[in-house]
């Protein structure tokens, strides 16, 4: 039975640090407050926010995959409040973790907390850190105070702020690194927590490093900044230093990472980064989130006037110690073995031999190799955590780090302690092969917990994870070694832009119901740091997925050229015959009512059944057309982008955002004129005015997007600016979509 927060504050009392300590004191005057009705729901939520703690949503205890979480009682405290508030249903705890290392101590903190708090099971995230699910706010001061004994924080892990900073879970230890990024990003992680510099913000920050260029152990491209290790020599030493990267990012429209330096030298890296947050503080959106990332002010500013307004920032800082201080100890910093180097013995079973050939990764250093731990769907239990825990303990100096692919990664294991690991890992049921293959899929919570979950990408991954695992890849290396990612929504939390088959959630609606989907993402590149990112193909309902892998795997086996990639395949067969391989899967076949639920979730969800009548039936009819015209308007201005028709592929890409804002205009007005200013002030009025578009997560975002290009109409494109007016159009008619299902028999009004 979990102990009250005032025990723990007792009985922790004197052994945290004072700071820490003090943070934790705050926000628990802070919970009381608003528990009372004494402080504002607005700031509370930022407050609570920065401190890790979500809401979440809860369905009577189902699980997407078929679990069920344990019955939880979550009181209502002393305020009138409605449903699914943070006080009469469940939240999410997010933990921080720099760089994704732990010690065992950390590790059977992690489980008791799951265990105690949650549902049992830790979840690892695209950007290292942890998440408990279920946690009722009232103990939320108290998990952090156990946290805090632990050396472990959740400050800043949530809102509008400095996020985790990643780092290349094989830092120290891989052959291809130029030097090890370790110290520097746990610097750069302690000096911006809290930093005052980083309180201003209108949107999250997300750091990463990585040791190298070439792999995707840090996916440098997709961050707001990045640092790549690089060195130079100048008057005959060796200097370390960082090509550094700006405004990066995925979210719903995905932006590559501009270079700002090709040579930041190590000790101006802190510096720096905080000259970025500041001109990102006083210049960044602050009232539209949906342009308030940095990666909008690098595109709107240019990254010459971007870099050129940094470093003059940069000149106006005072000194401060802090910049390089911790730099001759990151000069030296190394880990090292608890047990001696070896061999891999010869011998061992056939699931051993294929254990060991996709979960261990030869290390730099002779007779050590990194062992990854795959975790499918990224969840651990408080019982697998305690078995890591030993593990590491028993094999290793407890040199374990999390990883951007949801697994752990156990570093400088001995070659020859290989059998006794993995029959330890495999008693934990810890010991999956497969880590990094195309089993290894890599999914958002989705539907499970996500307010803004479309599709469960959760159960579609574990449908995925099994039919996969049944079919031998081991003869075809290039379909083994493809990557999955798949998101329950168009946010990429599950990085879909940047996997080989990429899938987010969306709906659609099939003879007046509503049709779990997702959007097939191709072209993206997860090496090279995140080269390059994919763009939807076409909309396929969830439970044909698995199809669509199947036929692009069996294609791709059948066609590639000798050597060419998965990415360079797609591009070379085009967008025109991706959609013809795929069209027969995106609608439902007559009569099977199974596609009308989604994977793990045997409960139907649909809408109630539309309006009767001749006049309903018309409406409908043309709205669904307009839609799919939409659609296909959008398809050319990809096929237009792709052949290098950089002006027509962004005009097209606003004519099919148009063309989606007419079909949703006309239920109310079937005449409305084919007049660009009277559709979108039409739109505005009908379903912006209203509240009626999307919803209150992501209604105003999209229709932003109708509005920035209708007014940048007429105006010349980049290929970058159409590029991102393709991306946006994409999510304008999936809300569109959206919009109109919620309608319900709304359309015939």
């Amino acid at each position: 039975m979990k102990a009250s927060n005032q025990i723990w504050k007792e009985k922790l009392a004197g052994k945290l640090p004072e700071t820490l300590a003090r943070e934790v004191d705050i926000f628990d005057n802070e919970v009381a407050l608003r528990k009372q009705g004494k402080m504002d729901e607005r700031l509370f939520a930022e407050t609570r926010l920065r401190r890790g703690t979500y809401g979440q949503r809860y369905d009577n205890g189902q699980r997407h995959d078929g679990a069920q979480v344990q019955d939880m009682h979550y009181p209502s405290g002393d305020l009138t409040k409605g449903p699914n508030t943070m006080w009469d249903a469940p939240g999410m705890q997010r933990i921080k973790i720099p760089g994704g290392g732990l010690n065992a101590a950390q590790l059977e903190t992690l489980a008791q907390l799951a265990e105690e708090y949650s549902d049992g099971i830790a979840h690892v995230t695209t950007r290292q850190d942890f998440q408990l699910h279920y946690i009722h706010i009232e103990d939320t001061p108290a998990i952090m105070r156990r946290l805090a004994a632990a050396s472990i924080t959740t400050r800043e892990a949530c809102g509008n702020s400095v996020r985790n900073v990643t780092a290349c879970p094989y830092a120290g230890v891989c052959p291809d690194e130029v030097f090890d990024v370790t110290p520097y990003s746990k610097a750069l992680s302690k000096f911006l927590l809290g930093h005052p510099d980083t309180q201003n913000f209108g949107r999250k920050f997300k750091p990463a490093f990585s040791g190298c260029a070439q792999h995707a152990c840090g996916l440098t491209s997709l961050h707001d900044i990045g640092f790549i290790a690089v060195k130079k020599t100048e008057d005959g030493k060796v200097k370390r230093g960082f090509d550094t990267f700006v405004g990066g990012g995925l979210g719903a429209v995905p932006y590559m990472a501009k270079r700002f330096d090709s040579f930041v030298p190590a000790e101006e890296i802190l510096p720096l980064t905080q000259a970025v947050s500041r001109v990102f503080a006083r210049l960044g959106e602050k009232k539209n989130r949906s342009r308030a990332r940095i990666k909008f002010l690098v595109q709107d500013l240019g990254i010459d006037k971007f870099r050129e307004t940094v470093l003059e920032e940069r000149k106006t800082l005072e000194p401060d110690p802090r910049w390089t201080d911790f730099l001759p100890e990151a000069e030296k910093f190394e880990e090292n073995a608890l047990r001696p180097g070896g061999e891999e013995p010869a011998t061992g079973s056939e699931d051993f031999r294929r254990w060991v050939k996709t979960n261990t990764r030869a290390q730099k250093q002779p007779g050590y190799v990194c062992v990854t731990v795959a975790l499918p769907l990224g969840d651990i239990t408080a019982d697998q955590l305690r078995a890591l825990a030993d593990i590491v303990r028993k094999y290793t100096k407890e040199t374990v780090r999390s990883t951007v692919e949801q697994n752990f990664v156990i570093r400088w294991v001995s070659k020859k302690d290989l059998p006794e690991v993995y029959e330890a890992l495999k008693a934990a049921r810890i010991g999956q092969a497969g880590a990094g293959t195309i089993v290894d899929i890599v999914t958002c919570p989705g539907t499970d917990t996500c307010k803004l979950g479309i599709s469960s990408s959760r159960g579609l991954a574990g449908e995925l994870r099994n039919r996969l695992a049944e079919r031998n890849f081991q003869s075809d290396e290039a379909v083994e070694s493809l990557h999955i990612k798949i998101s329950g929504c168009f946010n990429s939390c599950g990085q879909h832009h940047v996997g080989d088959l990429g899938f987010y959630g969306v709906s659609r609606k099939v003879g007046g119901y509503a049709v779990p989907h997702f959007q097939v993402v191709l072209g993206g590149e997860w090496e090279n740091n995140a080269g390059s990112y994919g763009l939807p193909v076409v909309a396929v309902p969830s439970k044909n997925i698995p199809k669509v892998v199947t036929r692009l795997t069996g294609r791709f086996v059948e066609g590639r050229n000798k050597g060419e990639s998965f990415k360079d395949f797609i591009k070379r067969i085009g967008k025109v015959e991706l959609k013809s391989m795929l069209d027969d899967l995106s609608k439902p076949p007559a009569g099977d009512r199974s596609y009308f639920s989604d994977w793990g979730d045997p409960r139907e969800y649909s809408l109630e059944d539309m309006a009767q009548g001749e006049c309903a039936g018309e409406v409908v009819s043309s709205v669904e057309f307009d839609l799919g015209a939409a659609e296909r308007e959008l398809f050319e201005a990809q096929l237009a982008f792709d052949n290098g028709q950089i002006q027509q592929a962004g005009e097209t890409a606003y004519k099919s955002m148009l063309h989606a804002a007419k079909a949703l205009v006309k239920i109310g007005n079937p005449a409305v004129p084919e007049d660009a200013n009277l559709i979108v002030s039409e739109f505005r009025t009908r379903y912006v005015d209203t509240k009626k578009f999307w919803d209150e997560f992501a209604g105003a975002k999209f229709a932003q997007y109708l509005f920035d290009a209708h007014a940048k109409a007429g105006q010349s494109h980049t290929a970058d600016s159409s590029r991102y007016m393709i991306d946006e159009a994409q999510l304008f008619i999936d809300a569109s979509h959206s919009c109109y299902n919620k309608m319900g028999t709304a359309v015939g009004v």
